[in-house]
């Protein structure tokens, strides 16, 4: 029973408390298993950091794009969520230029944030030529 006389119940209290304080171990669980073979114990963390930061972006970049106010013209607002999204993948693969290891993913990164920047400047220019009225 979860209520009895108006009092949460100290099983489904215990219950939660468990839950919680296993949720907030787990980040750090998850950066210390992130750590593979022959890596330093200091790898993983920056490893851990890297992904961190990277997914905040990612958030970020969602979070800009679903508080967009729609203004019923699909071209702009297309236009307008396309930036968003492409400035998203630069920062992304920025990090991955500052911290990643691989020499072709590096290189992938450097392709994506030139051809990203290209198509953010050709929006812009779009918007320019045509003004939301």
């Amino acid at each position: 029973m979860i209520l009895k006389n108006n009092r949460i119940s100290p099983v489904l209290v215990t219950s939660l408390t468990l839950a919680l304080v296993t949720a907030m171990s787990l980040p750090a669980i998850a950066q210390s298993a992130s750590a593979m073979p022959g890596q330093t114990a200091m790898a993983a963390p920056a490893a851990a950091d890297a992904g961190m930061k990277m997914r905040k972006s990612m958030d970020d970049m969602c979070k800009t794009m679903g508080q967009m106010k729609m203004t019923g013209d699909v071209d702009h607002d297309f236009v307008m969520m396309m930036k968003s999204h492409h400035q998203g993948a630069i920062d992304m693969a920025q990090m991955e230029v500052d911290s990643g290891k691989d020499a072709a993913v590096i290189k992938a990164a450097k392709k994506i944030i030139a051809a990203q920047k290209k198509e953010i400047a050709e929006f812009d220019d779009w918007l320019r030529k045509h003004p939301m009225k």
